[in-house]
């Protein structure tokens, strides 16, 4: 087998299985170079994902931004309006490149993502508003609009879609949590019926975090010590990950028919709604004595969605093990390794809320790092920014 059959093995293995695989990162310098579409086309990628961290590290280098800042400078824009500008270009572009993707699987794929302004995520109304300002501004059928899955963020999710705009929610990390949002996409749909709006045409993933999971759940085995509690590391987002899929199972049925769809999802399917994907979220492994693959190899199922930072789509590449369906035969096992946890004293609620609190203030401190770059640069030109 030569070395570029093997490079596409693993990857075009997991397109086979069922398994979208996303980029979750995003530049100027990616797309003007044509490094994204060479991804589209040697990669299997069919997706991207962006999120204030990824924008900030994109635009803060000032990388390709050079000549829109200059103008945006000119202008005496604010710098709230800069970043928008920038960053629904940057988005506008690559779902063009994705476009053709877009087309031909029905707009199931072909999709980048842009989130809220993260400052909102407590604010249902302003989360509801930005949500249509940023669809109206990218423009393209393609997009999908990230609304983080905070309380406020729920009934937002159901506005959104209820106006017929495709929804990426982002920041889930418990199975309550999960039902949730799956019950405001379903309202959603029910709303937009009432509209009359072309339910086929409104598309959801829901993303699903994975690695920080084990991040805290491990320290806090670590701390105990014990050598059941060190069994356990690096067991929990995985069984977690997987009982969310059984959830979705529940809510919108099985790939292979054994699960039939709930009542409420088989009345909208009869108006052609699609279901809302699991999207396996933070798949990057922060403990470097992990496998790279681990969250990707161990979450293969059909009809969901990877999307993965470049270091772990080449490492997928290069040495992923895909070796069919990894979720739906592991649902006790989950279930066994998520009550041994338990067990030991470690809250689940406790480490889910504070995962998405922290979620939502990392995303925050990244949106404004970004903000005070750019602040920086328009001020350079002499500009006032405020």
């Amino acid at each position: 087998m030569s070395e570029a059959t093997a490079t596409a093995g693993a990857l075009e293995r997991l397109s086979e299985e069922g398994v979208s695989i996303w980029l979750d990162d995003l530049s100027r310098r990616r797309i003007e170079s044509g490094n994204l579409a060479g991804l589209v086309e040697t990669r299997h990628v069919v997706g991207v994902t962006t999120n204030p961290s990824i924008f900030q590290a994109a635009i803060g280098s000032g990388e390709g931004y050079e000549e829109q800042l200059a103008d945006l400078a000119v202008r005496g824009v604010t710098v709230d309006e800069a970043v928008r500008m920038m960053t629904t270009a940057d988005v506008r572009a690559a779902a063009d490149v994705l476009r053709p993707v877009y087309e031909a699987t029905g707009g199931r794929d072909g999709r980048v993502s842009i989130e809220v302004d993260p400052r909102l995520a407590h604010d249902t109304a302003a989360t509801v508003a930005e949500a249509r300002q940023l669809a109206w501004l990218v423009d393209r059928p393609n997009v999908m609009i990230k609304i983080p899955a905070t309380r406020a963020g729920l009934p937002a999710i159901t506005e959104v879609v209820g106006a017929g705009i495709s929804v990426n929610v982002t920041l889930i990390f418990s199975l309550e949590r999960y039902r949730e949002v799956m019950d405001a996409y379903l309202a959603g749909l029910e709303k937009a019926r009432a509209a009359d709006l072309d339910l086929s045409r409104i598309h959801s993933v829901a993303s699903f975090f994975v690695s920080r999971v084990d991040s805290e759940i491990d320290k806090r085995l670590t701390l105990l010590g014990s050598d059941e509690a060190l069994a356990l590391k690096g067991r929990a987002a995985l069984a977690n990950a997987r009982l969310a899929y059984a959830e979705y199972e529940q809510v919108f049925g099985s790939a292979d028919g054994s699960t039939a769809p709930g009542e409420r999802f088989a009345a909208l399917a009869g108006a052609a709604a699609n279901r809302q994907r699991p999207l396996w979220a933070s798949t990057g492994v922060k403990d470097p004595a992990y496998k790279d693959t681990l969250y990707v190899d161990e979450l293969v199922a059909p009809g969901t969605v990877n999307t993965m930072p470049e270091g772990t789509l080449n490492a997928t590449a290069d040495h992923g093990a895909i070796t069919g369906d990894t979720v739906t035969g592991g649902y006790a096992r989950a279930r066994a390794d998520l009550a041994a946890v338990e067990r030991l004293g470690i809250s689940y609620d406790e480490v889910v809320q504070q995962l998405e609190d922290e979620g939502v203030a990392k995303f925050e401190a990244a949106w404004q790092d970004l903000l005070d770059a750019v602040t920086k640069s328009l001020d350079s030109k002499g500009v006032d920014a405020e």
